[in-house]
């Protein structure tokens, strides 16, 4: 195998970019509905302060250790941060331009966004009651000067920084924290058929005499500002404490940790900005980056709808699963063929449903089950318990680890613990980021098992919003290697060996790389040979240069990448036989499936796996085999509506441009079209 070269790849940092300017570009465009135009400019915001917790964070380590980082990143770090600096200081100019246009739009629609100057006399009176009763109840007013130490300013929190020109000549500097308990979009009463809203920014900027009215000034201003800190935990070696603790501990630090971004309104003046980074320790390694009136512009994505379904993606009603019943044992016909659920496009319910009959069945003995984030309210959760009050014997294994939602699992944790279940609390070393249920049930004198594997996390919320497969089987050959996963989550040290599944980190590589070489041989002698891939991210380099030498070879690749492409197609002599496509839409393109040609006899993985270092050396991961034809065929026709798309698809050429895909007729817009595949299935 030839190794690529650096310049043969996209930074992993720059793709990633280029991917949050395609949800950019559903902000921007005008046949989204206008409040999902919104949304998506929050979501937008909110990848944004994730990427900066962690990857730029990253990034600043290695310059600060004096790495230089050239090896590992293909551009030296000092040079890559000002790079992305750069490149978010103009995706942040952008999302305010389309801002503005989607509020023009808005005003057209009868739905006014209003600012604290624009307020008529029933409505200072209504914000001044609001204030009064809910707002400043929940206020956080710091007063800064030199005798008191700035207190440790909250992890992308938002604050206005006040500076008041007191009229004894002095000055002084106050910041107020933007409650996060409440919704930071406050609706005025209706008038003449028209909605108004007010930011709870411009809230306050209203009630600042309200505020400081202790303070003899003859000027006041406040501007917004937001902080960006390292999002990565550190754990401390202290063998005496359990890894619960660990992490709790770590969760905490991470509000402390060093600055990476600083987000300022670009329209406050130099003195309180020269100010406040003096006394935050804003340096010159932070990403300083100017920006609009208000920050936090996540929080688009709670907008309110104000009852205006007209400005909203019409919601759809998830199907149900042709032949798995709802009012039936889920055991009984999962013991006779296998099923796949394609969630949101089919209901969710069906895996509440699998855990609630497991709960209830005497029949059933044990459950085993992998759980990395869990909806704030888990049906998921409350089933386990069931059965643990029935004196099932339940083990979870829960990712403590999983990014952001650490404290949320630590919760759910203690609660399972407490009601009798096993908890493990993953592999040292590595995040477990397989989703696997298997349950064991006597039956005749044996017992059975009876599982579903998946590509998403078991969340009843994000499944409202993540395209995810989970095949439901009795396969016992199947169930027996998933099995002894859970094994290993108990006896770490062995490695055990598995007929049919995939697994991280020990044969995820060796495994797809024995699959693509048996294409290389097959196209060498003439056969049929093809890989298709969808994928969240690719990064790995090991991967990629697998995949430039099956392309040299002559093997045909389509790859629909949601994220993260490091690799470059189409290139002569290297890539020239690969295709890559990314589809922004709707809903969060999230399933990972590998098809493999075979001769014309495909074979076919659903996979928890992203083709990244971290997913192939660093976790825990499941790729499981599909061999029942009809579900192939099933998965084969997802693959192909997806790939035929030609409105939501952009090219993914190694070009920061996300140009869309060339429309033609029909047009195929591929997450509506698999909606009405799966209802077509159901006549």
């Amino acid at each position: 195998m030839i190794k690529a070269q650096k310049n043969d790849y996209v930074n992993r940092e720059l793709s990633w970019l280029q991917f949050n300017g395609r949800v950019l570009q559903e902000a921007a465009d005008e046949d989204v509905p206008l409040i999902e135009r919104l949304r998506f400019l929050g979501i937008f915001s909110n990848n944004l302060d994730e990427f900066f917790k962690v990857r730029y964070a990253t990034i600043k380590r290695i310059d600060e250790a004096g790495k230089g980082g050239k090896s590992e990143l293909g551009i030296k770090a000092s040079d890559l941060l000002v790079l992305i600096t750069d490149i978010v200081i103009k995706q942040q100019s952008k999302s305010l331009d389309i801002l503005s246009n989607i509020q023009n739009k808005l005003e057209k629609k009868n739905i006014f966004v209003i600012k604290e100057t624009e307020l008529d006399a029933e409505q200072q009176i209504f914000i001044k009651n609001y204030f009064i009763e809910h707002v400043s109840p929940a206020l956080v007013t710091i007063i800064l000067n030199n005798k008191v130490e700035l207190p440790m300013l909250e992890d992308i929190s938002a604050y206005l920084a006040v500076k008041m020109e007191l009229k004894d000549g002095d000055r002084q500097f106050a910041l107020i924290e933007i409650p996060k308990s409440m919704d930071r979009f406050v609706v005025l009463p209706r008038k003449d058929d028209k909605d108004y809203i007010i930011i709870l920014d411009d809230l306050l900027r209203y009630c600042l005499d309200d505020i400081f009215n202790i303070f003899n000034y003859s000027e006041i201003s406040a501007h917004m500002i937001k902080i960006t800190r390292d999002g990565e935990l550190d754990f401390d070696s202290d063998l005496s404490k359990s890894f619960i603790e660990k992490i709790s501990a770590s969760v905490k630090d991470r509000q402390i940790g060093e600055p990476v971004r600083f987000v300022y309104d670009q329209t406050i003046d130099g003195v309180t900005l020269e100010y406040l980074m003096s006394v935050m320790g804003i340096d010159s390694k932070d990403s300083i980056i100017p920006g609009g009136r208000y920050h936090n512009r996540r929080d688009y994505m709670g907008f309110p709808s104000l009852g205006r379904t007209d400005l909203l993606y019409d919601k759809i009603v998830p199907l149900k699963v042709k032949g798995l019943s709802l009012e039936t044992s889920i055991f009984k016909t999962i013991s006779e063929r296998d099923y796949m659920l394609h969630t949101p496009y089919q209901t969710f319910s069906y895996i509440v449903k699998f855990l609630r009959e497991a709960a209830l069945d005497p029949k059933v003995k044990t459950i085993k089950i992998t759980i990395y984030r869990l909806a704030q309210i888990s049906h998921v959760a409350s089933s386990l318990i069931n059965a643990a009050k029935n004196g099932k014997s339940v083990t979870v294994a829960i990712e403590l680890r999983a990014r952001f939602d650490e404290q949320a699992n630590i919760d759910y944790a203690q609660q399972m613990q407490d009601e009798g279940i096993t908890m493990l609390f993953g592999v040292t070393g590595l995040k477990v980021h397989c989703k696997l249920c298997v349950i064991e049930r006597e039956e005749a004198h044996h017992l059975k098992r009876y599982g579903f594997i998946s590509t998403g996390n078991f969340n009843e919320s994000t499944a409202r919003l993540y395209t995810d497969f989970t095949l439901f089987t009795s396969n016992q050959k199947i169930l027996k290697d998933i099995n002894k996963v859970f094994s290993f989550f108990e006896i770490n040290y062995l490695i055990y060996r598995y007929k049919h599944i995939i697994t991280s980190p020990h044969y995820t590589k060796s495994k797809i790389f024995l699959l693509i070489d048996q294409e290389i041989r097959n196209v060498k002698l003439g056969r049929p040979a093809f890989i298709k891939l969808k994928l969240n991210s690719i990064s790995s380099y090991k991967m990629i240069d697998k995949l430039y030498e099956a392309s040299r070879a002559g093997v045909k690749i389509q790859m629909i990448v949601r994220g993260i492409c490091c690799l470059i197609p189409g290139v002569k002599g290297m890539s020239e036989n690969i295709e890559v496509i990314s589809i922004i839409d709707k809903f969060l393109e999230h399933t990972r499936l590998y098809v493999f040609c075979n001769n014309d006899d495909p074979k076919i993985y659903i996979s928890s796996a992203d083709w990244m270092s971290r997913n192939i050396e660093n976790r825990v991961e499941v790729s499981c085999p599909i061999y029942q034809e009809n579900l192939k065929q099933e998965l084969l026709d997802t693959f192909e509506i997806c790939w035929s798309d030609n409105v939501k698809s952009r090219i993914i050429d190694g070009s920061p441009d996300n140009n869309y895909k060339a429309q033609s007729l029909p047009r195929v817009r591929s997450q509506f079209a698999l909606y009405d595949y799966f209802k077509n299935k159901l006549n």
